[in-house]
């Protein structure tokens, strides 16, 4: 079987574990585990469909990097808890369980990396291009923005599950970026989603250019580089309200490429990124399945990992 690297967006899956899976306690003085159960339930559900070789659980170190603010000051502002800078507002029930999530990672064997001043994403961008063309990479996440790694010739897919979840994923490849965004590669999906822009991370876009009209832009001028020297070069084909916007985000346009674009080269550590081939600790993954009773879906990762 052919090496194949799952890397998994974990804010990403454990969010929607959390929102997705039925809180079961009976008593809000038990612990809440819904986000717990879904995302190792997830994992099995990933690891059985698409039999990884290669498996890491993608962290983020620092979910609002400054050097990104610096450049965009509305970058994930609308994230923040309430009278804090620097703290991402999550649900009450979900916090307590993100250790606990860990700690699952940890005495199973999957690898979980991060990287300093680094988001997650950036975790994925740096092992998509440390590893691509060694072997095929499936990312996995709810975040559109990494649609910019897809990568047909060095067998980089994105299985996204915004719609479908981890069962159903739109498994993203070039045609999938043709048919429903009309861009041809994942750099083309990178400028057209500065143009348009993204309310859920701050990035404000170029005022009247949507998806459409971003992705034709980017078609007809062949990069962002090249619509923008159109602009400075009195193009009449670019008149106009479109004009006139495309000029006044000009300081937008030439910083947020940067903050959109996952970093190749976060600081991440290089370490064994195969499927475990024993259970690493198992005293406390069976102390972590009584106490939160989740034996279940512990039983369910160990069969898809090959490890009951």
């Amino acid at each position: 079987m052919p090496d194949r690297l799952l890397l998994l967006d974990s804010a990403s899956l454990y969010f929607r574990a959390f929102f997705g899976v039925p809180d079961q306690r009976t008593s809000e003085h038990e612990p809440p585990t819904n986000a717990l159960r879904g995302f190792l339930d997830m994992i099995a559900t990933l690891v059985t469909a698409h039999r990884p070789t290669h498996l890491v659980a993608c962290w983020d170190d620092d979910w609002r990097p400054q050097w990104r603010v610096d450049l965009v000051p509305t970058y994930k502002t609308h994230r923040l808890t309430e009278g804090s800078d620097v703290v991402e507002e999550s649900p009450d029930g979900l916090t307590p369980q993100v250790p606990l999530i860990r700690e699952a990672l940890a005495a199973v064997g999957i690898p979980r990396l991060g990287a300093a001043g680094f988001e997650a994403d950036d975790v994925i961008g740096t092992l998509t291009a440390r590893h691509k063309g060694s072997m095929a990479v499936d990312v996995v996440t709810g975040d559109r923005d990494l649609l910019q790694l897809v990568d047909d010739a060095n067998r980089v897919r994105v299985l996204y599950t915004g719609r479908g979840g981890v069962r159903e994923p739109d498994v993203a490849t070039q045609d999938l970026l043709r048919e429903k965004y009309g861009v041809d590669t994942g750099e083309a999906y990178l400028e057209m989603s500065v143009l348009r822009g993204d309310t859920s991370d701050g990035l404000p876009g170029v005022k009247g250019i949507g998806d459409k009209t971003a992705a034709a832009l980017i078609a007809q001028y062949g990069s962002l580089a090249g619509l923008r020297e159109a602009v400075d070069n009195g193009d009449p084909a670019i008149k106009g309200a479109r004009r006139a916007n495309l000029e006044a985000a000009s300081a937008y346009l030439d910083v947020a490429p940067t903050v959109v674009r996952v970093a190749p080269d976060a600081p991440v550590a290089s370490v064994d990124l195969a499927l475990p081939r024993a259970v690493a600790d198992p005293a406390a993954l069976q102390r972590l399945a009584s106490d939160y009773a989740i034996e279940n879906p512990v039983k369910r990762l160990l069969t898809a990992l090959g490890l009951d």
